[in-house]
């Protein structure tokens, strides 16, 4: 961090990102549209519960007069508790409201979050929410400088603002450069080409725009490259993607790009 108001992370392919944080207005603009679409979930739930209800057989009215008022309760508790965990899964972190604000939530480490992480951020809504107007929740945002509420802190998150990929720009001079690192480990390191670099570059700043099955074949595809052409060879267990970081390092360490 070297501003109270900006993230900078330093990733394995030597990529400096800067990524402005997200502040209050701008997260509460995002709420307010997120609180408003759940507002209309819950009257469209409403509406068909009590236009529904008193519909069907009089042998079997006594179904939806037990099993309606919790189906309604159900949906609405669903609507409450999952709208932002869902949308946070299956969007990489935003909502409907958060991408009209153009922010996003992300890991500390500038990677995106994962199920577990998405859930456990919005379980904290409850305290954060205390003891109305998300109370807690803005007084602990005032607090630091990262602008992060409790749930921020629990799932180790912080929201920033949407950076475009096009000012992201790999720097192809390593300035740690020691000659001859990660040679001896892989002797095909210097076939690797200022393209397949280029390549390995692209994927890794544009990968969080692709659908997800998209972008795991195209690690793959990218993977399977560069281990033909270097000699590299991926840790057991390890993700493409480090493998991909790692790679991308190594091939530049190596000297030939300087």
């Amino acid at each position: 961090m070297n501003s109270i108001d900006e993230l900078r992370i330093d990733t394995p392919e030597q990529i400096a990102l800067e990524l402005p944080l997200a502040g209050i207005g701008s997260r509460f603009l995002a709420l307010a549209i997120d609180t408003l679409i759940q507002g209309v979930f819950y009257l469209i739930t409403a509406f068909i519960f009590i236009f529904t209800l008193p519909v069907g057989s009089s042998t079997l009215t006594f179904l939806p007069r037990l099993l309606g008022p919790a189906l309604a309760i159900f949906i609405l508790f669903a609507v409450y508790w999952g709208y932002f965990a869902f949308f946070e899964i299956i969007w990489s972190g935003q909502t409907p409201g958060k991408r009209y604000a153009g922010i996003r939530v992300i890991k500390e480490s500038g990677r995106p979050i994962n199920a577990f992480e998405a859930i456990a951020r919005n379980l904290m809504r409850a305290v954060d929410g205390l003891p109305g107007i998300y109370g807690v929740g803005l007084v602990c945002m005032m607090c630091n400088q990262q602008s992060r509420r409790l749930g921020d802190f629990v799932a180790g998150t912080v929201v920033v603002h949407e950076k475009p990929t096009e000012e992201v720009r790999p720097s192809w001079n390593t300035s740690n450069h020691i000659s001859g690192q990660g040679v001896a480990a892989a002797p095909g390191l210097a076939q690797a080409t200022r393209e397949e670099l280029v390549l390995i570059e692209t994927y890794l700043h544009r990968r969080w725009d692709l659908d997800p099955v998209v972008r795991i074949n195209t690690a793959l595809q990218i993977m399977e490259r560069i281990k033909a052409k270097t000699g590299l060879q991926p840790q057991p267990g390890q993700h493409v993607d480090d493998f991909l970081e790692e790679a991308a390092k190594k091939i530049r360490d190596s000297g030939q790009f300087r």
